[in-house]
């Protein structure tokens, strides 16, 4: 018999879902929702929390992470436990990490690697994404494994970081192909790594070794070539795309057009650029500026954070995550004379569901039931966990998180429960806090206090062929392909080539319009009285004219040019 401490009754708040909300009570039992609805009737001992006046939530499913990632020489300070921890403070009960090694790295190897160090540590759920950084045949068989075995629906491929995880064009197609055939999620980082190597020389040699620099040598458009490179290439392989951290507007519109010429692609934007602009990287203070570094960067035009949250709001971009990544200053500093050395990330695990709430709800721009979408439900479709994840329903997990938007709160590094010891956001001021947070029926976050277990999370298993993602591929591959034309043989006559080496083409001396003779070639006859035609043309494609070998005058005097003469008097 379940025990009194895995019995929860939520009482009297109002429930938020993406496509409805109601007034009802929750009773939770063993981490899952068992009854949904007024008047239950539930057994005696289970704990009552009183949500009246309060909007009653799926957890927040944070789609981008790197918690621990060995990266620039060094590690990511936040790791998986005080990582899960602060997403857990923020009102998110789950994450999806990126298993992302070196080329020449197994897959599975790596996976196992990740497995290893998430387990014991998580607080909360989670799941894996797996980056493509090498390909060979032994890629394109480990990546079947993953999918068939592991959990893994979804894997990512680089277009930038040249020379360490970037895969060129046909290796691009080609994994494409294979996702395409094993029925997961294509998602690329979309930045120009060939354009971003010559631009980074560029900026050293002209003495920009600062933070500026990082945004100078990879503009906004070399993210937005790299992500209508990638939407082609994708759409040639009818390969679903998931455009991670979309940081510019140029670049979101590329989102936006392809998914309104009905290619099936996605777009995630983060809370950094959704909460913060790239302007921080002309700071006069070289941590505060290096401590926004991350690829692609932030954006200057101080405009960005609000059109992103429009197309988000209006579900021309799907689904955000952090791409948390976090440095400490003095990890930063290993690019104090270049910027090409400061490691790339900043925050946003803890903080992303305020930030959206803030810039989004609370400026009017998204109703509750949209913000639901973008921070929870659409993820759990995409990466198919939906309605385990995702939605508060009768059988779904107890991830719920209890949002008072009335209460407010400041961001501050010196407040928040990362390890990381600075924050972008820092001093804002977001309406809409979680008080309660609830991850597998158990209360992590209680009137602001933070209750959590190391290891109490669970790997979650992503499917393949998600709806969301695979619904309409196979009939727009049927009606896309290519079709052969029946004709009958062709039986006239083939010109014969005599000479292989010769290349084809008419001689010179056989074209009618410039002769091999020196001598002008007039297109009309002489008059009757012997003069030039008038009609005649004087120009030839040659370059002779037809007065070369007339001897020429110095001057000529004209008494009253057209206009008048500049001497008289007027």
């Amino acid at each position: 018999m379940p025990s009194a401490q895995s019995r929860l009754l939520i009482k009297g708040g109002k429930i938020v879902n993406d496509d409805q909300s109601f007034d009802a009570d929750i009773y939770i039992e063993d981490g899952i929702i068992k009854q949904v609805g007024t008047n239950l009737v539930i057994p005696g001992g289970a704990r009552t929390i009183e949500a009246r006046g309060k909007l009653v939530m799926p957890g927040g499913i944070d789609t981008h992470t790197h918690m621990q990632l060995p990266f620039m020489g060094t590690y990511a300070v936040d790791d998986f436990y005080s990582g899960t921890k602060a997403a857990l403070a923020g009102g998110t009960t789950m994450i999806i990490d990126f298993v992302l090694d070196q080329k020449g790295v197994s897959l599975l190897e790596a996976y196992d690697k990740w497995r290893g160090w998430a387990d014991p540590k998580v607080c909360c759920d989670y799941g894996l994404h797996v980056g493509v950084t090498w390909w060979s045949d032994q890629v394109a068989k480990e990546m079947e494994t993953l999918c068939a075995e592991k959990g893994i629906n979804s894997f990512k491929m680089f277009l930038a970081y040249k020379d360490v995880f970037m895969l060129n064009d046909d290796e691009l197609y080609e994994s494409f192909k294979r996702i395409k055939e094993l029925g997961a999620l294509g998602m690329v980082h979309a930045e120009n790594g060939h354009l971003i190597a010559e631009k980074s020389k560029e900026m050293l040699k002209m003495g920009i070794s600062g933070p500026e620099g990082h945004e100078m040598c990879r503009p906004e458009e070399v993210e937005a070539e790299a992500t209508q490179r990638a939407i082609t290439i994708a759409n040639q392989a009818n390969c679903p795309l998931y455009i991670v951290h979309v940081m510019s507007k140029s670049s979101a519109d590329v989102v936006s057009k392809a998914r309104r010429e009905g290619k099936v692609v996605f777009g995630e934007p983060i809370a950094a650029s959704l909460g913060t602009d790239g302007t921080h990287y002309w700071n006069k203070c070289w941590r505060h500026a290096a401590g926004h570094v991350m690829g692609p960067p932030l954006r200057p035009d101080s405009s960005t954070p609000g059109y992103l949250m429009d197309l988000l709001a209006n579900n021309d971009l799907q689904v955000t995550g952090t791409d948390n990544c976090t440095f400490s200053a003095d990890q930063k500093a290993l690019g104090k004379d270049d910027f090409r050395k400061i490691p790339n990330g900043v925050n946003g695990v803890e903080d992303r569901m305020s930030v959206i709430w803030e810039k989004g709800v609370h400026s009017g721009k998204m109703d509750p039931c949209r913000f639901v979408a973008v921070t929870s439900t659409n993820a759990a479709k995409i990466f198919n966990i939906y309605p385990q994840k995702g939605r508060i329903a009768v059988g779904s997990d107890a991830d719920i998180v209890i949002w008072d938007p009335k209460e407010s709160r400041t961001i501050s590094a010196k407040t928040h429960h990362q390890a990381v010891d600075f924050n972008i956001f820092e001093g804002m001021v977001c309406h809409g806090v979680p008080v309660y947070v609830i991850t597998n029926g158990h209360v992590v976050l209680d009137e602001g206090q933070l209750k959590v277990t190391q290891g109490m999370g669970r790997f979650i298993p992503t499917p393949c062929n998600a709806e969301m993602v695979y619904g309409r591929v196979a009939k727009r591959e049927l009606a896309r392909m290519p079709q052969k034309v029946e004709r009958d043989p062709y039986t006239g006559p083939v010109v014969k080539i005599e000479n292989q080496d010769e290349v084809p083409g008419v001689k010179r001396d056989e074209n009618p319009i410039v002769g091999d003779t020196a001598s002008f070639a007039h297109s009309r006859p002489p008059t009757r009285g012997g003069g030039r035609n008038l009609q005649d043309s004087s120009f030839a494609l040659s370059g002779e004219q037809f007065d070369d070998k007339a001897p020429r005058r110095a001057q000529i005097r004209t008494s009253n040019p057209p206009g008048g003469k500049s001497s008289g008097l007027w």
